[in-house]
């Protein structure tokens, strides 16, 4: 028969067993870290915004993040596609022969499990499979690509508004094909009041910024 310790004891384990679930799902969802941007949005007009990143939202896409974020390819790359009312798109490194490198690092697709609404991160892709290096920071809600196969991976939590900044004068016209092969030399030459990254670093508190 059943005993008061025994009973006990077991109790204990269940306890301790549900405990150690919520610890680790705790630990599973407070995976999240903070990159900061620092963005020369115009001549002689900087501004820093924070983003969020959610392992657990497109672990594929994050990891990819995380490595470009440490190999610093972001620095001095333009925000090429900007268009209002849309989304601010980036990710082709300046220099070519990086831009080469990058270019056929093809990345698995992330199931899409959190929405592109105002101010999250997506890769952008030219169809299955295909994430490079090139992401866009949704202006709005743009919920619609959800369905697309557009898997957010993280959010703008601070500096929002520097992002609604970055320049979108030229709208879709610089050529993609052209930033890849001739790098910043094109966009200077035909586009020279593009926003761009000035570096990207990783930071610990929002209030970093």
């Amino acid at each position: 028969p059943m005993t008061f310790l025994t009973f006990f004891f077991a109790v204990s384990l269940t306890l301790a067993a549900q405990l150690s679930g919520a610890t680790a799902a705790a630990d599973a969802s407070s995976d999240s870290f903070l990159v900061r941007f620092n963005v020369n949005l115009a001549r002689g007009k900087k501004g820093s915004f924070i983003l969020e990143i959610h392992p657990s939202w497109a672990p594929l896409g994050v990891e990819r993040f995380r490595e470009i974020v440490s190999e610093n390819v972001f620095k001095s790359a333009r925000f090429f596609r900007v268009v209002d009312g849309f989304m601010a798109q980036f990710g082709i490194p300046a220099k070519p022969d990086v831009a080469a490198h990058w270019r056929t690092k093809h990345l698995k697709d992330d199931p899409v499990i959190e929405s592109n609404t105002r101010g999250s991160i997506s890769f952008a892709t030219s169809g299955k499979d295909s994430r490079t290096t090139q992401m866009f920071i949704n202006f709005v809600d743009n919920t619609n690509l959800d369905g697309m196969g557009f898997a957010p991976f993280g959010r703008v939590v601070k500096g929002m508004e520097v992002v609604d900044q970055i320049y979108s004068g030229y709208g879709e016209n610089p050529n993609q094909e052209l930033i890849q092969n001739e790098g910043n030399k094109y966009l200077k030459k035909q586009f020279g009041k593009l926003s761009y990254i000035e570096s990207v670093e990783f930071v610990n508190s929002v209030d970093e910024l």
